[in-house]
């Protein structure tokens, strides 16, 4: 501003509006620039111990490289992952899950004994919003052993554990410093175990793990939080709750279970966005099936089975995760020894139509995620100890490698957190 120019009074106001102004500018500038320099993080799940005083059946036993939960800083254009630090446990925090607001992570430890029955653990943290450390809150038992999932119920207040080895499912209630307390329920699987021989398996196929026992694999709400499924994987059955949100509670649905064909060993399952279609995988089987979920009685009518694998394949398989894309486009299913990740085109009433497999550049693909924006997808392959990064076609649902790794010690699981998003 040139001064000379101007007037006594109009310098004044001039003054006076920047006195007011350039404060407010700068706050909202700075304000802008701290929200964007906050990182996108990654927190990733490792068995971090050997899995001891397991079943000979057991077939993925990791030697337990991973050093706890490793934190990563994801470059939002590249997808690239720089080391962030790692948060050392000696417990296998396989299973993370980080609430709606952001400001607390779950572990559930698969190989933490706990007590006389040996059950495993779960652990709550606070996560600092500026550098996405972790710091414990609290660790509690996770009902039975081996806790190999978590979710968090849609009212915030329960964590949901399934418990692999003890065959049972758990209700934790969160408390309001985000800490956990004692289970306020915990349901055992109890039927008939499935055959070692599964009805779908691929041709020459001698993939047998979870038909010894019961093995609880995977547990989560629907959106509505009224329902909460299950699967157990020994008994080849999909489990259906209702959950009383008072009391932590779960009551057998009128419909209580659903079963899947014999030896096929469902894994994992994931809802479509419109939440009326559920995918289940089957580890076993490799196959995925179709279910038509009805909302208001929590209900499962199977409508298609497809084999997660190219139709030419032959032999052993173990499938692992399963997701359907952000926006509902297409469905990616983990093949373990094929160490793939098939990609299936969602029709218009949710049918899937195989489109390809993409090779994970690595051994045992054990689960994957996208990041926030659906743009990669982040594929952890448990006995190459690497995360590999691949970006998503959104139009084809194809993913294309970007070349790039990141070394983790047996990866179980990925979470993402932005840091830059406001609570």
């Amino acid at each position: 501003m040139n001064l000379v120019d101007h007037s006594r009074r109009s310098f004044l106001k001039s003054s006076l509006a920047l006195s007011t102004s350039i404060p407010l500018y700068a706050g909202l500038v700075q304000a802008e620039s701290n929200s964007s320099d906050k990182p996108l993080m990654a927190y990733v799940g490792t068995f971090s111990s050997p899995l001891q005083d397991v079943l000979d059946t057991q077939v993925d036993l990791p030697p337990g490289n991973g050093r706890g939960i490793h934190l990563f800083e994801i470059n939002r254009k590249t997808g690239a992952m720089t080391p962030a630090g790692i948060h050392p446990m000696g417990t296998s925090p396989s299973c993370l899950a980080v609430n709606a607001a952001g400001t607390h992570l779950y572990s559930t430890n698969e190989t933490d004994r706990v007590g006389k029955e040996k059950h495993g653990s779960v652990s709550a943290f606070t996560i600092n919003r500026e550098d996405g450390s972790l710091q414990p809150l609290n660790t509690v038992n996770s009902g039975g052993a081996g806790p190999t999932y978590v979710s968090i119920h849609p009212s915030g207040r329960f964590l949901l554990i399934a418990n692999y080895f003890g065959g049972s499912v758990s209700v934790l209630p969160i408390l309001d410093d985000g800490s956990l307390g004692e289970a306020t329920d915990v349901k055992n699987d109890v039927g008939k175990i499935g055959p070692t021989t599964a009805v779908n398996a691929p041709e020459g196929s001698f993939a047998f793990s979870g038909h010894d026992r019961t093995h609880a694999h995977m547990i989560q709400s629907d959106s509505s939080g009224r329902f909460v499924l299950h699967v157990d994987l020994g008994l080849d059955k999909i489990y259906i709750w209702k959950f009383d949100e008072n009391t932590g509670k779960l009551t057998a649905n009128d419909s209580p279970a659903i079963s899947l064909p014999p030896g096929d060993g469902p894994r994992h399952f994931h809802f479509h966005p419109n939440g009326r279609w559920f995918y289940s995988i089957q580890e076993e089987g490799s196959t995925i099936v179709l279910f038509d979920y009805d909302s208001k009685r929590g209900t499962l009518t199977s409508r298609q089975t497809i084999s997660t694998l190219p139709p030419e394949f032959k032999g052993s398989n173990f499938c692992s995760e399963i997701l359907v894309s952000p926006d509902g486009k297409f469905v990616y299913a983990g093949n373990r020894l094929h160490d793939s990740i098939g990609i299936f085109a969602v029709g218009p009433e949710g049918e899937l139509t195989w489109v390809a497999d993409e090779w994970t550049r690595g051994n045992y693909p054990r689960s994957f995620s996208f990041d926030p924006t659906g743009n990669f997808l982040y594929c952890g392959n448990q006995r190459a100890d690497n995360i590999a990064i691949f970006q998503v076609n959104r139009s084809t649902g194809k993913l294309n490698f970007t070349n790039r790794y990141a070394a983790v010690g047996n990866p179980s699981h990925i979470v993402f957190l932005d840091l830059a998003e406001k609570q």
